[in-house]
């Protein structure tokens, strides 16, 4: 199990990398982290600078 540490403005979160489904952009560039069985995280930065986290994590 590959944990990634997402940042938000909010708060930390350490995400299950295999439990991400989907990203998408949201306002202040920020981006939704779509999570399999659970509600949606806003997290910090581009959708491809998370998803550059997510894949080298």
């Amino acid at each position: 199990m590959k944990f990634v540490a997402l940042e938000s403005r909010g708060g930390n979160y350490l995400v299950v990398a295999s439990n991400v489904a989907w990203l998408r952009v949201a306002e202040n560039g920020q981006t939704s982290v779509g999570i399999v069985g659970g509600q949606p995280l806003l997290v910090t930065g581009t959708v491809e600078q998370v998803a550059q986290k997510i894949m080298a994590g």
